[in-house]
């Protein structure tokens, strides 16, 4: 049984795939999808809410609104019908009084006109729920040609019917042939669903908190950058895992303290050692044995200094934004480097420690060239140190293993020169800790390029 955990794809891609939607929408739709934590819970919140009110609009907008539109059309033209049969069966003398009830009871205003034709109807428009559905109810009971139209901004409806008697004139309320009051229950729900969104974005943002704090403290320990202080707050699954990060980082900073002292102690011994090595060697005769002798403990010396030099990287140097242009002139003092650095270009960095970085780079090259080129420059929120040399460079199969401590080439460099094979090595150190890195390539120049790539 294996004992890895299998990869599950996130729920979102298992329901885009389940959907069986076409390879181009799928990779659209995860191009927009919000990749943050805050955003796609709100997503969580506002899409089944979108949805829901939808399908209740579309319910209530196809149940009750052209119901009740419906039924009210249909009692208005039942009473133009009545109203019309009425008058025609109805003697001159007894018009008048069909007209005055149909006034007091039926609609707001009723009278006869001797016009012979209609005006011509207005097109009913896509969403005119009311012409249509009232046009159809007239058509059927009334039988008789007829013509609507609305006036006072739409509070009344005129009807006007061509009878056997003359042409009849019906003026009622909108609201009486209309459900003209679905509107506000739309309004209501809109605006609830606007409230219930605000607050849930204002408590979803203080569930979120605590992960974006947990997060930025963890990428600045990461860079060897101070923390600042985090308190464990928010949910319990966070508390642990805020709980969870300072006890770690507690123990790392503890393990570098521990190894540092230690390290500090044993350089003492050693140098105590070596001094007295030293002095008894000058008490001796010099000879060549005796010289032999000397030039041992100075590369014993070395090694000590570049060992100590690398263990120094672990101390908690505090970041200060300082300006590259310094930062290169005093790494380079007593070299010949042609710079070329945008003016004004700073970054937050460990100055000490980077100083020492680009200075070993610069050492590096200048013990194996004679051109030596330095460029920096901003990408993006990085800042990017490149440093060309025309020597003989370093082959491919080499450039990883060139980083080891204490690792030196037996070919294409010079062997005469002393050294003990920590520059790269307290080099990269010294980038990774800041949460870059270096990387070895072919220089224009013909040589070696070392590339340094910080965070900004």
């Amino acid at each position: 049984m294996s004992l890895t955990t299998p990869y599950r794809r996130p729920l979102w891609r298992r329901i885009l795939r389940w959907a069986g939607l076409p390879p181009p929408i799928e990779r659209w739709l995860r191009r927009r999808l919000p990749r943050r934590l805050f955003p796609r819970s709100i997503l969580i919140i506002v899409l089944p809410m979108i949805l829901l009110q939808s399908v209740v609009a579309f319910v209530f907008l196809d149940r009750h609104w052209e119901n009740m539109t419906v039924r009210l059309s249909e009692a208005t033209a039942e009473a133009v019908a009545v109203t019309v049969q009425m008058l025609e069966a109805a003697t001159p003398e007894e018009r008048p009084k069909v007209l005055r009830i149909a006034r007091n009871t039926l609609f707001q205003r009723v009278r006869m006109t001797d016009e012979t034709s209609l005006p011509q109807n207005r097109p009913a428009g896509f969403f005119n729920l009311l012409e249509y559905t009232l046009s159809r109810h007239l058509r059927r009971e009334v039988g008789r040609p007829f013509a609507i139209d609305t006036f006072d901004n739409g509070r009344f409806v005129e009807i006007r019917v061509l009878t056997k008697v003359g042409t009849l004139v019906v003026v009622t309320r909108r609201s009486s042939t209309y459900a003209s009051n679905a509107h506000i229950t739309l309004v209501w729900m809109a605006g609830t669903s606007l409230v219930l969104i605000f607050v849930a974005v204002l408590f979803l943002r203080g569930q979120v908190r605590p992960i974006q704090e947990l997060a930025a403290a963890a990428q600045k320990f990461g860079r060897g950058r101070p923390v600042g202080r985090l308190r464990p707050h928010g949910a319990t699954e966070v508390r642990q895992a805020t709980g969870a990060f300072l006890e770690m980082k507690h123990r790392i900073e503890l393990q570098i303290e521990q190894r540092t002292s230690m390290l500090a102690g044993v350089s003492h011994d050693l140098r105590t050692m070596l001094t007295r090595f030293r002095l008894e060697l000058a008490l001796l005769e010099q000879t060549e044995d005796v010289a032999a002798l000397v030039t041992d403990v100075d590369q014993m010396q070395a090694m000590l200094e570049d060992y100590l030099q690398f263990a120094r990287t672990d101390t908690d140097e505090p970041t200060e934004n300082v300006s590259i242009a310094d930062l290169v002139e005093d790494a380079a003092r007593g070299l010949e480097v042609e710079a070329t650095i945008p003016p004004g270009l700073t970054a937050t960095v460990r100055p000490t420690a980077s100083l020492r970085m680009i200075a070993n780079l610069l050492a590096n090259a200048a013990a194996h060239a004679e051109t030596i080129r330095l460029t920096a420059h901003r990408e993006g929120g990085w800042l990017i140190i490149q440093v060309d040399d025309d020597g003989p460079g370093i082959p491919p199969d080499k450039r990883a293993v060139v980083f080891q401590p204490f690792f030196r080439l037996d070919t294409a460099r010079n062997q005469d020169r002393s050294g003990t094979g920590l520059g790269l090595t307290i080099a990269r150190d010294v980038a990774r800790r800041q949460g870059g890195d270096i990387t070895l390539g072919d220089s224009p120049l013909g040589g070696l390029r070392a590339r340094i790539r910080l965070p900004i």
